[in-house]
């Protein structure tokens, strides 16, 4: 029988979701996936074992409503699996303000979809989550694309980047910022692995103004910020720089911020003051950012806390893929 966090509060939403979609409960849901050899337990905590089980059932709900509409297009079952997060989100929470479920699922289809080139984690390397959700998207997202989606790592500091290479089989890439003519320099390449996840390129930068020249580099298409070590020195400023020189040179760019959402985060005054209060990372999401989600990049309890789920909303954009990309299997 399905148990999970914040049952109680977040099952009226859940029942009528699952009234509206034709299906029985969140075991039933289960058991079909389970028939169709979707694991969506094994696919959720296989990108971040340290989950709640909430995040499981949330993406067990959403996959099933891809499967039961008979959805074959990858981008669409990642928006479908989006209305089933929606239905987990707390009634008055931050995350249900923001729809951050929906934003959510239609982030994973933006990223089947082929017009999409280049998704960047932006001050990834930072977070072990963002190499999480890296890993979840190079394992599935081009099973259901023509073209292979280029995905990045971009944040402050080099050795920072190399060691999350190393210890994760991505490519580091080393880079010399010229800051007289404005040029990047690509000075080592170097892969830590022969299969999938060498084709994950990490970056460190020494500031932000090498960030900015990293994403022009690689025609970064969509990012997600996240709150980790340096959100006000780093991943913040570039996306916003970034976005700037886009809208300036005609560039599409969607720009996704995630953390924030309590007031606690760098708030000018400490008052931490909840979800009516700007805390100084969440004005600045709010600044460039396309879509806002809530809660950290990265932790678990803080994502459950803004009225989610318990799980990282980095680790939640290769959730997102990799449960999309099975569902359209079927």
């Amino acid at each position: 029988m399905a148990k999970f966090e914040g049952q109680e509060r977040r099952m009226p939403k859940i029942e009528a979701c699952l009234k509206e979609n034709n299906l029985g409960t969140l075991d039933d849901c289960r058991q079909m996936l389970l028939d169709k050899g979707i694991d969506v337990e094994a696919i959720v905590k296989g990108v971040q074992p340290i989950c709640f089980e909430n995040a499981v059932w949330a993406y067990t709900l959403g996959t099933a409503i891809a499967v039961k509409r008979g959805l074959k297009n990858a981008a669409e079952c990642a928006a479908a699996i989006g209305e089933g997060l929606e239905a987990f989100t707390v009634p008055g929470s931050v995350a249900e303000q923001r729809k951050v479920g929906l934003g959510h699922g239609n982030l994973g289809a933006m990223l089947l979809r082929d017009e999409t080139k280049c998704f960047a984690f932006l001050a990834g390397h930072e977070s072990f989550a963002a190499a999480e959700g890296a890993i979840g998207i190079a394992r599935t997202a081009n099973k259901a694309r023509k073209t292979p989606l280029h995905v990045i790592l971009n944040g402050l500091g080099k050795d920072a980047a190399y060691i999350i290479s190393r210890i994760n089989g991505f490519t580091y890439v080393k880079t010399q910022y010229d800051y007289k003519t404005g040029e990047l320099h690509i000075v080592e390449e170097r892969a830590f692995s022969d299969g999938e996840r060498a084709a994950v390129r990490c970056y460190g930068a020494d500031d932000v103004n090498e960030g900015v020249a990293i994403m022009r580099h690689e025609h970064v298409d969509v990012s997600i910020t996240g709150n980790s070590t340096n959100p006000t020195r780093f991943q913040h400023p570039v996306a916003g720089t970034y976005k700037k020189w886009a809208v300036e040179n005609g560039v599409k760019y969607f720009s996704v911020a995630s953390g924030g959402g309590t007031g606690r985060t760098l708030h000018p005054d400490n008052m931490a003051a909840g979800p009516a209060s700007y805390g100084l990372t969440d004005t600045m999401g709010r600044m460039h950012s396309d879509a806002q989600f809530a809660g950290s990049s990265s932790v678990p309890a803080h994502v459950e806390m803004m009225g989610l789920i318990g799980a990282g909303n980095n680790p939640m954009v290769g959730m997102t893929v990799a449960c999309a990309v099975a569902a359209s299997q079927v």
